[in-house]
């Protein structure tokens, strides 16, 4: 499945694979040479913390780099009319009658903790497109929940 990212994101991504690519592969080049002077690299702990972060450092740009290639590039907004890429939704759980309010945004962007909901995810998906009034049902973990949109407030 393509990631939908904005132009921003797919910047941003770019950016840190620079980044990681030259200044940071610098420094822990530099920390592996300091580190291996100082003797036996078999037991050497600071030779294979450094050995550690370079691994670490190529597995997230070669993941970056799957990121970006395989991306969409998405649009902030598409339909002030419709829940978008960016919208502030409120949503009813039918179930519970619970009232809950999320942000749409990219999958890079998105933090549950912050109520920030990726457009990617079940529920995102099952919302993008949909207008106030409009009951959609969402297969979550813990099963089958059908959530009414309440409004939304598209800020882009």
């Amino acid at each position: 499945m393509n990631n939908q990212l904005t132009e921003e994101d797919i910047k941003k991504l770019r950016e840190e694979v620079a980044y990681r690519n030259t200044k940071l592969r610098f420094e822990i080049a530099k920390e592996k040479m300091v580190a291996a002077a100082f003797g036996d690299r078999s037991e050497n702990a600071e030779y294979k913390a450094a050995s550690q972060r370079y691994y670490e450092n190529n597995r997230r740009i070669a993941y970056l780099t799957r990121m970006i290639k395989s991306s969409v590039e998405v649009a902030t907004v598409i339909d002030k009319n419709k829940v978008s890429m960016g919208s502030t939704v409120s949503l009813k759980f039918l179930d519970s009658g619970e009232t809950d309010e999320i942000k749409l945004d990219t999958i890079i962007n998105a933090n549950p903790i912050e109520n920030i909901i990726s457009i990617d995810s079940p529920l995102g998906r099952a919302i993008i497109g949909k207008s106030i009034g409009d009951v959609v049902n969402v297969e979550f973990p813990d099963g089958l929940h059908s959530i009414k949109i309440l409004s939304f407030i598209t800020t882009n």
